[in-house]
């Protein structure tokens, strides 16, 4: 491509930074979920989880998808398309009148349009930075944790002035117009770029039998694909778990605090831990996009096995203690734990899948290896409602429409199953990264 010779390799970059932020939006549903139960209030807690799995599922679909289309045709169609299709998926959930009709728009539509949009700035920037691998995927997700980071107090001043549906309206027009800008700066390299005065590492001795670059049918047919999915699998298990769900769980521990000194809990006191579940969920989103650049450049001067090692066995541990951190300081630094991993588990994982299978067909290689993100999106967040033991139906005071306070009720419990679960994967999971090689070519 002739525009790729000349082409400013770090515009590249901000084009996938502009992208992602506004894809990474999709980590702020647990602030719509107190407006969704008020609008819809014959959905159960199932139901209000329901939109969150599906979108997680449907992007991970779409980045399987779009990826092999875009290594074929380019990425800024594919981008482009991408950002259409959320903002009209987002346009249709604001005028749902039902959950069907919301899932339709929010997680069908806009998941996969979130799927398009996200691999092009993937496997664009592998493709330009060989030389930086693991520093620049890093570079190129981290928006999408920021994107929780820049809309969650948009998103509540839009819910404060403009109701919850409308939200809907106004952030898909948002993402429809900032993706189609970002899209336009995904270019690819020339065939055989590569950065001034950089060359390929040399094989290491007893390598001879490597292969460059796997197709998807070929790297599908080595276990170690399978190894790094089921690892892949666990990290996002356990940290869509925590990010889907740090409202409700902080809400809970909290109100059986608070429970304790005044029944029904007052609404200030209400208002005021629904203000600190919001807080941790932007705090979250910091951790989760500074993870994505931190073990991103660590990984490229340790390298990324024992990268993943350490984020793995510290993922485990913290998971298997966060059912206990129910100060908010506590509380705060769990699920800031998880969402700095996490955010690893993204950055990382395409730069492995650069590293074991080549960059030619990255695309559509990450796009399979991707998968497990959406499998870990449709187990994790299901996972903790569905195994929380509730411990106390809790009255709480609200304002209803009509401005009267009226009393509530929350069903507050313990997520201690669920949270072991995850632990324990994350802990199988740095076994499987322990063993697991560079595949040999035939």
């Amino acid at each position: 491509m002739g525009e790729g010779k000349t082409f400013n390799r770090w515009l590249v970059v901000l084009g996938a930074l502009l992208i992602q932020v506004s894809l990474g939006a999709i980590y702020i549903y647990s602030v719509f979920k107190p407006g969704l139960k008020d609008n819809f209030p014959s959905w159960s807690d199932t139901d209000l989880a329901l939109p969150a799995q599906l979108v997680l599922a449907f992007f991970a679909l779409g980045v399987i998808a779009f990826g092999r289309i875009q290594d074929k045709v380019g990425p800024r169609p594919i981008a482009s398309l991408g950002g259409v299709l959320l903002g009209i998926g987002l346009v249709i959930a604001s005028y749902a009148p039902s959950l069907m009709v919301f899932v339709l728009g929010f997680s069908i539509i806009g998941g996969i349009g979130i799927g398009a949009a996200y691999v092009c700035p993937i496997a664009t920037c592998v493709k330009w930075f060989p030389d930086k691998r693991g520093l620049i995927t890093g570079l190129a997700v981290a928006g999408f944790g920021a994107g929780a980071l820049f809309f969650t107090p948009i998103a509540k001043g839009f819910i404060a002035s403009v109701g919850m549906m409308n939200t809907f309206l106004y952030l898909g027009i948002i993402f429809l117009i900032a993706v189609l800008i970002g899209a336009q700066l995904m270019v690819n390299p020339p065939a055989g770029y590569k950065p001034a005065g950089w060359n390929p590492p040399a094989a290491a001795a007893g390598a001879k039998g490597l292969k460059a670059d796997y197709t998807w049918q070929e790297m599908l047919k080595t276990p170690q694909f399978y190894f790094l999915w089921l690892a892949y699998f666990a990290g996002c298990t356990a940290g869509l778990m925590v990010i889907m769900n740090v409202t409700n769980v902080y809400q809970s521990c909290s109100l059986l605090d608070l429970v304790r000194s005044m029944s029904p809990v007052s609404k200030g006191a209400f208002n005021d831990c629904i203000s600190q579940a919001a807080t941790a969920v932007m705090i979250v989103a910091i951790l989760n996009a500074l993870g994505r650049i931190v073990w991103g450049k660590v990984s490229d001067n340790i390298g990324r096995k024992p990268t993943l090692l350490i984020m793995f066995v510290y993922s485990g541990v913290i998971m298997l203690l966060l059912n206990w951190f129910t100060s908010y300081p506590l509380f705060l630094f769990g699920v800031a734990s998880v969402g700095f991993c996490f955010g690893g588990f993204l950055a990382l994982f395409p730069a492995v899948t650069a590293d074991y299978f080549g960059t030619k067909n990255v695309g559509a290689n990450y796009g399979w290896m991707f998968a497990a993100y959406g499998v870990g999106g449709l187990f994790g967040p299901w996972l903790a409602p569905k195994l929380m033991v509730v411990l106390q139906k809790i009255s709480y005071e609200s304002v209803d429409k009509a401005g009267a306070v009226v009393l509530k009720t929350f069903s507050a419990g313990n997520f201690l199953i669920a949270f072991a679960i995850s632990g324990i994967m994350c802990l199988v999971a740095a076994g499987l990264i322990l063993i697991v090689k560079p595949p040999s070519g035939k």
